[in-house]
């Protein structure tokens, strides 16, 4: 039996990064002691609910992140740890408002079929942009529309709405990695769609809704203090000292938001995980930094964006299209279109997996002013599983006026172009400011390729979402990722989800991963 003295861990950030971190360490008691802080009186970060009045269907919300795709297999592992399932979802989208501008995966629109040239060009493309990566995967949306010369209403009506909505890109699209976008159509780790030369989106791709997030991360926080994590909300850190060899003097102040008084405290300890957004750890570490993490951090570009969460379905339905009309439909010239064409067409009814007819849950919409910036939204009732299972199996949904939705509205700089203010005030449920990072080219040319050369460095390891993509499992992978480089062990219990975690330990922390046997990944 080992007498040595565990290493203690400060791990700043309680979101799921932190969390995952923080789980990780805790199965090694006799190797380490865990500290988790976070400055918000809650665990989960961005991952939230909110209570909703019972007329609604429903008594509970997940507002910030809403659910994922089949391959969040470290996300669904937590939770089914603590009794809760994910639940299936057969996807619906609509993008564009009018005849000229909507797409769905539903059935072909008369956009479709004005630039069905296009959308079997793009498929060569993706081809070409397979072939040639990373050269023209690195290369911005915007220039790669351009060489391959697609024109503006294409790129601006299809692509980039597409992009934005599946990946959160938002109005950061046109200068994101083209590899995102071939990714979604040919990536097993993140594709969404099968690409159709046809219709561009022919199927509903199954995703899963999450289950309430205010209580998986409550049970979650109090397991890991049971297994002697020491939980610590509402906590301000900062960085006093960092030496390679002694380890880290922290500065922990109580109550960073409060008019109190603030008391504080000097700890020590021997390695520091931060799990917070980029432009926070470079501001905790201040003097601290070296030049690499100024570099790489100072790389990570953030927008204020705001959701604003209501029952307004005359604002809704005037800026999306909800509902199906004719005037939407394209040309049913082949068998599979009449197919698509008829099942839109039918009076929406309930399934425990979506919904029978047309009935989207994620929705784009092109400003007018500058057709680049987007406005999304999510009608949360048709989307979430908890509405479907109120309502039970071949029911209609409820009136429109009784539907949640959210209306996002991206980067606080462009606020002259928002909707908002058409919002029935008496209608809003919630609002709630997000600080989101944008995905741009130079992510995937200076921060990500240069994790690896400051995780680890000094004491000091990242972890979260924006050290890839902005997903919650890729800050679920970065935290046990942080923990196994401490001397964790990753415990696999899926082939593919050991497979994206040995990648991404590669890439973030230029590590191999040693599966069972020794032998490296």
């Amino acid at each position: 039996m080992s007498t040595a003295t565990p290493k203690k861990i400060a791990v700043v950030g309680a979101g799921a990064a932190g969390m995952s971190c923080a789980a990780t360490l805790a199965k090694h008691p006799d190797k380490f002691e865990v500290h988790l802080f976070d400055s918000a009186p809650y665990t989960g970060g961005q991952a939230t609910s909110i209570s909703l009045d019972a007329r609604y269907g429903a008594t509970w919300l997940n507002d910030g992140v809403q659910g994922g795709s089949p391959i969040f297999r470290h996300t669904f592992n937590f939770f089914r740890r603590y009794g809760y399932e994910p639940q299936p979802v057969k996807l619906q989208v609509s993008f564009g408002k009018g005849p000229d501008s909507f797409f769905t995966n539903i059935f072909p629109s008369p956009l479709v079929d004005k630039f069905a040239g296009e959308i079997r060009k793009l498929g060569r493309v993706l081809k070409w942009m397979k072939r040639l990566m990373p050269f023209l995967g690195i290369l911005p949306v915007k220039v790669i529309l351009q060489v391959f010369r697609f024109s503006q209403d294409f790129g601006d009506k299809m692509v980039l709405p597409l992009i934005a909505l599946f990946l959160g890109t938002g109005n950061q699209t046109p200068n994101v990695s083209s590899v995102l976008l071939e990714r979604l159509f040919d990536d097993p780790q993140m594709k969404l769609w099968d690409y159709d030369p046809d219709t561009l989106l022919p199927n509903q791709p199954m995703m899963y809704t999450f289950p309430n997030l205010g209580d998986f991360y409550h049970d979650w926080s109090n397991d890991l203090q049971s297994k002697g994590v020491k939980v610590q909300m509402k906590k301000k850190v900062e960085i006093l000292k960092r030496d390679s060899k002694n380890g880290v003097d922290l500065l922990i102040r109580d109550n960073p938001d409060s008019n109190l008084e603030e008391t504080s405290r000097e700890e020590h300890f021997d390695e520091l995980v931060l799990c917070i957004p980029a432009d926070g750890a470079k501001n905790i570490l201040g003097k601290q930094a070296t030049w690499r993490e100024k570099y790489v951090l100072g790389g990570v570009k953030f927008f204020d964006d705001v959701t604003i969460t209501h029952s307004d379905a005359e604002y809704f339905n005037s800026i999306f299209e909800t509902r199906y009309k004719p005037e939407l439909c394209g040309k049913e010239s082949s068998d599979t279109r009449r197919e698509q064409i008829s099942f839109a067409k039918q009076t929406p009814h309930c399934r425990k997996d979506g919904w029978v007819g047309f009935a989207p849950m994620y929705y784009t919409h092109s400003v007018d002013q500058e057709r680049r910036k987007i406005e999304m939204g999510f009608d949360c009732s048709n989307y979430q599983h908890q509405f479907r299972e109120a309502l039970g199996e071949d029911a209609l949904p409820l009136e429109y006026d009784r539907h949640v939705y959210q209306t996002i509205f991206l980067n606080k700089q462009e606020s002259d172009l928002w909707t908002w203010e058409n919002i029935d005030k008496s209608k809003i449920i919630a609002e709630k400011w997000w600080h989101q990072f944008g995905h741009n080219w130079q992510h995937y040319t200076r921060v990500v390729p240069g994790m690896m050369f400051i995780n680890g460095k000094n004491r000091t390891l990242y972890a979260g979402s924006w050290t890839m993509v902005n997903m919650h499992e890729i800050a679920c992978i970065s935290g046990i990722a942080a923990a196994y480089r401490l001397g964790a062990e990753y415990q696999p219990f899926d082939d593919f989800a050991e497979d994206c975690f040995a990648k991404y330990l590669l890439v973030s922390h230029g590590t191999r991963y040693k599966r069972a046997g020794g032998t490296g990944a």
